[in-house]
Parts: C-alpha cells; structure tokens; sequence
C-alpha cells in the first residue's frame, strides 16, 4: 500500500492525521523502486492515503508503473476528485475503487467539509457506479465508516449507491468512543433492505443478508 500526504477534507476520527502534513518527501523513483523490489511478494497496489488524487503526477506515474510490471491496481479515495477518478478509470489504470462517503451530501458543511465537496463526492459515485457496470472499472465497493449516531445517514446514502454495487458499512473506531459492534451494524444493516457488507476490528468482514450472512472465508481483520 501506497499512502499519499494531504488530504482536501478533514475527518475527526481520521486514523492517519501524521500523513496529512509534514514534509517527509519521497521522490517518485524511489517509490517505483521499492515496489518493484517488492513485485515477487505481492499481486498487486493499493493507493489511498491522505488522499492519493490530491496528487495526480505521482498518482499516475506509480499507477502506469505498476500495471507495467503486471501487478493489479486499487484506489482509495474520498471522491472529491473526480476528474482525477474519470482519467484513471479511462486509462484503465485501476482495477478497484473503495469510495469512502463521510456524509449524507447536505451534511458534508455539516462536518467542517466545503460545500461544493458533497457534489464532487455524487458525482464520483456515479462516475464509478457507471463504469463499473460498463466494465472499465472492474471492482468497485462503497464504504461508509458509522459511529454511534450516524444510522439515519447510511439510510440517505444507501438509495443513491445501486443495488448491485458493494456497501461496505465501517466500524468507526476512535479514542473516548464506544464503537457500535457488529449486532450493532447488523441492525443498522436489517433497515436497508439490501445485502451489504460489514467489518469490523474484532470480527473482520462478514457478509449480511438481513436474517442470512455468511462468513467470508479468508478474509480477516482489516
């Protein structure tokens, strides 16, 4: 995994704050050469940060790189480029995109966030949602990080994320907090009306059917 510095929003629980600023520097080559040291060990890269589109020569060149040396690429991404999104998607650059929506879109103000960014971030989710279906973007999952507080929020977001695309529902973790644990999700979950999927610290991912779920084998604690 490759972590970019900066970011354009500025979550609260955010569990990256050192990697927002500083000036610890890497030149572009360096990277390339240590994931090519690494390329017997691994199958594939994943960009996320900060926020990996909040530097888009670096982005591309590590993007362009890596599918050169035949390992698959994946995106995180808050969404709030996505022009940067749309040109990697049409360069067929990336292989999956985890969008990570913070709010419902009238609340991105609500939480410190600019008020053009709950756009920028819908029309990322229809740029991917739209690709994805037309093939040019082959996975794609919608994740939704949830504290204590937020159920009424996934219910806004969850009608606008397509029916056949991935929402992953987040265990929100953050000092002084008590984390809503997975019967917690799964009831937030039953009032979709949807299968999504849920992770948390202690009992990794799962995949919920409402009343069915059924563990996925091999994946663990993320």
């Amino acid at each position: 995994m490759v972590f970019f510095r900066g970011c354009p929003v500025k979550c609260w629980y955010c569990h990256n704050q050192s990697i927002l600023t500083g000036e610890d520097r890497r030149p572009v080559e360096e990277v390339k050469e240590l994931i090519r040291s690494s390329a017997l060990l691994i199958s594939g890269v994943i960009f996320s940060g900060g926020e990996a589109t909040m530097q888009p020569p670096a982005l591309f060149a590590l993007a362009r790189y890596s599918r050169s040396i035949g390992l698959s690429t994946g995106l995180h991404t808050n969404g709030v480029y996505p022009d940067v999104i749309r040109k990697l998607i049409d360069e067929r650059l990336i292989d999956h995109i985890a969008l990570d929506i913070k709010a419902e879109w009238n609340l991105y103000t609500v939480r410190g966030k600019e008020r053009a960014v709950g756009k920028q971030v819908k029309e990322s989710l229809t740029l991917c949602t739209e690709s994805h279906h037309a093939g040019t973007l082959p996975g794609f999952e919608v994740v939704v990080t949830l504290f204590p507080g937020y159920g009424e929020e996934i219910m806004t977001i969850s009608r606008d994320v397509a029916p056949d695309i991935d929402l992953v529902l987040q265990q929100g973790v953050y000092m002084g907090i008590r984390p809503l644990d997975l019967n917690n999700l799964k009831g937030i979950a039953d009032r979709l009306g949807r299968p999504v999927r849920i992770r948390t610290r202690s009992d990794g991912e799962i995949f919920y059917e409402g009343t069915r779920s059924s563990w996925d084998a091999g994946i663990g604690e993320r």
